[in-house]
């Protein structure tokens, strides 16, 4: 099984804390990923906000690939609405290079409000046909080695791609997927696909199979496995974790619905985004106690063995996954972040790591 730690670069939660001190910790539990045996750093791409600040993962992880000494480092996501696609391709195949081909390419087309409000010209409403159009543009740059394309956002006339894609990304592109319409384009793309650990795997059990039905109908063959993306804390007493994983994961809920606008009523009037106004008036409906509830019994937390139930359940239910993982956040101490991660990586890794 393939196993991943996703770095957020979140400071909500910690009171005082400079962002250098961000950067610092989450670029120490990379190095020890690696060194404790993940397959894959992650870096999400976000702006602005103390929910998470990493506005340009290319560049960081240009600087990973100095530090780590066997694991891939993976895009999760490029916000393709926020970037132009030229630039992205080449940042991509320059990134690919550096890391000598351990690179996984995720892509996303952006969900919070405020972020977008700070793009000029880039309207929210837009973002569906922008993503599409961006990452046809971008896929198809990294397979020919130039660009070209006639479309509404990104008119480009042919271009080559500087230095030259050295390899496919057909089995290493990934797609952010959590509504009906990004399945679909995930499937298009023949992406695998990417969601979170934030709801019941019954909830996401259709999204997951309307993806594999769509690649098989679109591409003649099976879709690779998902990627799940969990937030986790493991220690060794079940009480106290499960005391301090509901401490921090409330903290963390905290921040999303502030950076989302989860239960805000502006989905409803935006274009491309009705799934998330149907699931505005469910979570409305159970409140954040409901909401806390739900993301519990999705994510990993607790002891390793009841990690690994919980991660056995899920491939039970959706098959084979992939995971990735993030231990540092909603204001856990760095100490606690690093212990949490070494446990997981001493008790569940080995076994997840026997499974085919």
């Amino acid at each position: 099984m393939d196993v991943g730690m996703q770095m957020v670069f979140t400071s909500h939660g910690w009171e005082g804390i400079a962002d250098s001190d961000v950067y610092d910790e989450e670029i120490r539990l990379a190095r020890l990923a690696d060194e404790l045996g993940f397959d894959v750093v992650w870096s999400v791409e976000h702006h602005f906000f103390d929910y998470s600040f990493c506005p340009d993962n290319a560049q960081l992880l240009s600087y990973l690939t100095t530090q780590l000494k066997r694991a891939d480092v993976g895009t999760a996501a490029v916000i393709l609405p926020w970037n132009d696609p030229l630039r992205v391709a080449e940042k991509i195949s320059m990134l690919d290079y550096l890391a000598q081909g351990r690179l996984r390419f995720g892509v996303g087309r952006g969900l919070s409000r405020r972020e977008f409000a700070n793009f000029r010209g880039i309207a929210m409403e837009q973002s569906r046909e922008r993503f599409d159009e961006a990452a046809a543009l971008i896929v198809d740059a990294l397979a020919t080695g130039h660009m070209e394309g006639a479309g509404t956002f990104y008119p480009q006339p042919r271009t080559p791609i500087r230095p030259a894609p050295m390899r496919p990304f057909a089995d290493r592109l990934y797609a952010v997927a959590s509504s009906d319409d990004s399945v679909e384009s995930a499937a298009r793309l023949r992406a695998r696909m990417v969601m979170f650990a934030d709801r019941s795997w019954e909830h996401r059990l259709p999204s997951v199979e309307k993806h594999r039905t769509r690649y098989q109908e679109l591409h003649g063959v099976a879709a690779p496995p998902p990627m799940t993306c969990d937030f986790c804390y493991c220690g060794p007493d079940a009480q106290s974790a499960e005391e301090k994983a509901t401490t921090y994961l409330d903290t963390y809920l905290d921040s999303i619905l502030e950076h989302y606008e989860i239960m805000g009523e502006h989905f409803k009037t935006t274009k491309g985004y009705a799934s998330y106004a149907e699931a505005s008036k469910s979570l409305q409906k159970m409140g954040k106690a409901g909401f806390l509830k739900g993301f519990m019994s999705a994510t990993s937390w607790g002891t390793p063995d009841r990690i690994l139930q919980g991660l056995e359940a899920r491939r039970k239910m959706l098959g084979r996954f992939e995971l990735a993982t993030s231990f540092r956040f909603g204001g856990i101490p760095y100490p606690e972040a690093e212990a949490s991660l070494r446990l997981f990586a001493k008790e569940v890794l080995p076994v997840l790591k026997t499974w085919n």
